[in-house]
């Protein structure tokens, strides 16, 4: 994940997360026999989406609806079911979302929870780091939702970048953007260390993770998110257009943080993949917050859409929670 070193700047954005936090937010290992019947099953199950991938290219009317139904897919071959809370996301035109960023995983989840009109071609479009969007899988994904890459070490493409986004709200699409600008693991800085028990016979297994988890890179105290930088909101800003901020959060079965889906440090996409592959499930909770207006200043914006995100504690999984599941 990390660029080269001599393409690396002293503004660009680092996460103090590395290896610790997915040992520390890992699953519980089970028998041989059953992880790979789980693995060749998902793995079948991915391959006879594939054929159907060709024909989302397309923005065509009741294409957003294929594409939010072909995430939700793509999201239970993985072993992943995803859920929303809080309020309602409106069906508005020319909508700026913005969320944490903790793996590429984010692009499909986010996908399958954003609503879709049955008859409206309604475009979707993720700012993606360059170097991310050229991975094959990401390429890929690039045929369900449209992607705008951006050259984190080119700071003069930035400018270039939001008029892209600009435009594209202007023109009534929905755009994605991850503004703490890099992936973090998602664990609370202040529960770093405090990873409770996963069932019997395991506790000294998740004490060891979540001391191994205390600290980052180079023995930084650890923080599971970053800020929010405040370039991509000038859209917003320009546009006249709504910011809708997304709380996504990555948990176990039984309600612990996983980082198993995390795409962080020196982390590969192929290994990201292969944890959860093999992981039992992963839920995927998206809490909605309120929409924002845009206002006259940028920075404004971003703080209000951190503070959004960050200050209201997540629900007790089960509380406050709808009804109905995206993914099951």
């Amino acid at each position: 994940m990390s660029a080269p070193a001599s393409r690396d700047h002293a503004w660009l954005p680092r996460a103090t997360c590395d290896t610790d936090c997915l040992r520390a937010g890992g699953y519980d290992a089970t028998r041989r026999l059953i992880v790979a019947l789980r693995v060749a099953r998902r793995i079948g199950l991915l391959l006879l989406l594939a054929p159907a991938l060709p024909l989302l290219a397309g923005v065509i009317p009741g294409w957003s609806k294929s594409r939010q139904i072909y995430c939700r897919m793509l999201l239970w071959c993985l072993g992943v079911r995803t859920a929303v809370a809080g309020g309602p996301i409106r069906n508005l035109p020319g909508v700026l979302v913005v969320s944490d960023h903790m793996s590429w995983l984010d692009i499909l989840t986010i996908g399958a929870a954003l609503p879709s009109s049955r008859w409206r071609a309604s475009p979707l479009s993720f700012v993606a780091r360059a170097d991310v969007a050229g991975n094959v899988a990401v390429r890929m994904m690039a045929r369900i939702v449209k992607v705008i890459p951006i050259e984190r070490a080119r700071l003069r493409q930035l400018p270039e970048v939001v008029a892209t986004v600009a435009a594209r709200l202007y023109a009534g699409h929905t755009v994605v953007a991850f503004p703490e600008g890099t992936t973090w693991c998602g664990r609370p800085g202040d529960d770093a260390g405090r990873v409770g028990a996963r069932g019997g016979g395991t506790s000294s297994r998740a004490a060891a993770r979540g001391q191994a988890g205390q600290t980052g890179l180079s023995g930084r105290t650890h923080q599971g998110s970053g800020p929010f930088y405040p370039a991509m909101f000038q859209a917003a800003v320009d546009t006249g257009r709504p910011v809708q901020p997304l709380r996504l959060r990555y948990q176990h079965r039984d309600g612990q943080v996983s980082t198993v889906p995390a795409y962080i440090g020196d982390d590969t996409l192929l290994r990201s993949i292969g944890r959860l592959m093999v992981a039992r499930r992963t839920v995927a909770r998206i809490y909605v917050e309120s929409l924002q207006l845009p206002g006259n200043d940028r920075r404004e914006l971003a703080r209000r859409c951190q503070a959004a995100i960050r200050i209201t504690s997540a629900p007790h999984p089960g509380h406050g929670q709808r009804s109905s599941v995206l993914a099951s």
